[in-house]
């Protein structure tokens, strides 16, 4: 809990438009939840310059608004219900939809028409899950109120990371744990062997999305997996022999070359590492405004 409360000069000064920026931007974020220095910046407001103007346009709202009509009482929504809305549109939408289907299919695959394949298929498509949910929890497109919240203090790089959190935390237990229940198939790494490729894919396209914007870096890099590891077996699948290799073969040894060891998981922390510093440096990209 901050010990910061915002004094009645700063209340002053911010009122008389002559705070800093930086001081600007904390008020306007602590007020968000604090009553008594909201009431503070409040009469600090009213008090100035900008206060008759204010009354001014209050009461001419309030003479033009009819009166409201006889409604029933609202619909409270629960904790649990403002949790999911500020956890973004992914979690509402139809990718959560998509994912649970994803994890189910893949577990009913296996079990329901036997097909041992079914963990090299959810490793393959798995790290591309989590993308396609940041896609579509940040900008215009995916937020109806995303002008709005992009403005406030809290919006920008902290809000996208926010709902990324709240996508990685929907999906990395839920189909590392439909890997898990799998069958084993030989030569294919482990159902959480994905984790760390997928992080660093994540933050690929949040660095990626500072230039471009998260939809456009979200098809590149997911587009990009999916050639990696569906492609490159289709270019070359012969065995030692001469012979084609069965489609699930093919993607178990490509995905053990870019998955199984200590040199993969490595290189992957590496790439997460230079991601996310990247995305620091390029943190304020976020508080432009962009169409994609």
């Amino acid at each position: 809990m901050t010990t910061w409360h915002v004094t009645d000069q700063l209340a002053e000064l911010y009122a008389a438009g002559a705070a800093r920026e930086p001081d600007a931007w904390s008020l306007e974020k602590h007020v968000e939840a604090c009553g008594p220095c909201a009431v503070r910046v409040s009469a600090a407001v009213r008090a100035g310059a900008a206060g008759p103007v204010l009354a001014g346009v209050r009461a001419a709202v309030l003479a033009a608004v009819p009166a409201p009509a006889p409604t029933s009482r609202p619909r409270r929504i629960g904790a649990a219900g403002r949790l999911l809305w500020a956890a973004g549109p992914a979690l509402r939408g139809a990718w959560a939809v998509a994912l649970v289907l994803v994890a189910a299919g893949a577990v009913a695959l296996a079990y329901g028409a036997g097909y041992a394949g079914g963990r090299p298929v959810l490793l393959a498509l798995a790290p591309v899950l989590p993308l396609a949910g940041v896609a579509v929890s940040y900008g215009p497109y995916a937020d109806p109120m995303h002008e709005i919240t992009a403005s406030t203090p809290g919006g920008g790089l902290r809000l996208l990371l926010t709902r990324s959190v709240a996508v990685l935390a929907a999906s990395l237990p839920l189909l590392t744990l439909a890997g898990a229940l799998l069958p084993a198939y030989a030569g294919v790494p482990g159902a959480a062997a994905w984790l760390l490729p997928g992080l660093t894919l994540t933050l690929a396209a949040l660095a990626l999305g500072s230039y471009t914007g998260c939809r456009t870096a979200t098809a590149v890099i997911g587009g990009g997996w999916l050639l990696a590891v569906l492609a490159a077996p289709a270019v070359q699948p012969r065995a030692g022999d001469g012979l084609p290799l069965p489609p699930a073969r093919a993607l178990a040894e490509q995905l053990t070359q870019l998955l199984a060891g200590a040199t993969a998981q490595g290189g992957w922390a590496v790439a997460a590492l230079l991601c996310a510093g990247l995305l620091a440096l390029r943190r304020q990209a976020y508080d432009l405004p962009r169409s994609s």
